[in-house]
């Protein structure tokens, strides 16, 4: 008797388990996975993350966390599939990115954006004055790199009252040499010194600090970054993008190829989020807009992201179907 009932039970408890496995939909998995992001450290691949994730957990029921690296170690990450979506992929620092998607280690499913620009930039209002601040304009006629050598006196060295000085790229930066052979290769170098500081925080500092006292300032930078998107600043311009005469610092810096890739098993696991990401685009100026609002309200990530989502309503609902976007939105308010 005693065994029976035990045979009863056991047959019980297996149907009881059978009924709750098929009643685990797709979502009640995914809501049990955890979606791996990259985390290269800049500010714009942190909003991003938190934008396409923010989509992931309200609308596709997952969790979502970040891995750091950088970005050779994560491009590998994602080849390895140790993480599931890298949504900034600066093409051109990857010597193998072609051969990979061409070799299919990784896909690649969409541009994030590939408006993106960096060089030498002079506050808008050296060139054009600002009547709201009472600022006339100081350098009228300034508008490429090689007019720098006639405004020397304006950009003056607070250290070295006989030349000019240009703030270069971060120590330690590729980009930083070219620079520098920029300034070299226009002759800058006879009346301007060249100093390179030492980070992103640094050469902020010294474009915010001239700004806000309304002061000439011309220096390396580059977009998307929150200081682009605060302040109107104006890129000099150059002769046109060469790849070879680039490396000599001869012509404009190129824009960049920023796309967002996947490993190949989650590509494989989910088809309805890959969608997504096929569609998700964005712009360089949007971007920097974006880090400006968390610069300002001083916002953490996943604030921003929901503030972005519904700030562009238009755009997002381009990335989803129209189911997606009214959970979405009921979601995040």
């Amino acid at each position: 008797m005693k065994k029976t009932i035990r045979i009863t039970g056991l047959l019980l408890a297996m149907i009881v388990l059978a009924g709750s496995l098929v009643g685990c939909g797709a979502g009640d998995q995914k809501q049990t996975k955890t979606l791996r992001f990259a985390d290269v450290g800049w500010d714009s691949i942190l909003f991003h993350n938190a934008v396409a994730g923010t989509v992931a957990e309200t609308v596709f029921g997952y969790n979502w966390t970040e891995v750091s690296g950088s970005t050779p170690i994560t491009h590998e990450a994602v080849k390895k599939g140790e993480i599931d979506v890298h949504m900034e992929m600066w093409t051109d620092n990857l010597a193998n990115y072609d051969e990979d998607i061409a070799a299919g280690a990784l896909k690649e499913v969409g541009v994030n954006f590939d408006d993106n620009a960096q060089g030498l930039y002079v506050p808008r209002y050296v060139i054009e004055g600002d009547p709201e601040r009472g600022i006339e304009p100081m350098a009228p006629n300034l508008k490429t790199v090689a007019d720098l050598k006639d405004y020397a006196s304006l950009f003056k060295d607070p250290e070295d009252s006989s030349k000019g000085i240009i703030y270069g790229g971060i120590a330690g930066w590729e980009i930083t040499q070219i620079i520098h052979q920029k300034y070299l290769y226009y002759g800058l170098d006879k009346t301007y010194n060249y100093i390179e500081p030492g980070t992103d925080a640094a050469t902020s500092a010294v474009l915010v600090s001239a700004y806000d006292r309304g002061e000439p300032v011309v220096a390396y930078y580059w977009e998307p970054t929150w200081l682009l998107g605060k302040y109107d600043f104006v890129l000099l311009e150059d002769e046109p993008y060469d790849p070879e005469l680039f490396l000599e610092g001869k012509t404009a810096c190129p824009s960049v190829r920023v796309t967002i890739c996947t490993s190949n098993d989650f590509y494989d696991s989910d088809p309805e989020y890959v969608a997504f990401l096929s569609k998700y685009h964005t712009t360089s100026a949007l971007t920097s807009e974006a880090l400006a609002y968390i610069e300002e309200s001083g916002s953490d990530y996943k604030t921003a992201a929901k503030w972005f989502l519904n700030e562009h309503r238009d755009m997002v609902e381009t990335w989803l179907t129209a189911e997606q976007a009214d959970t979405l939105y009921a979601a995040i308010g």
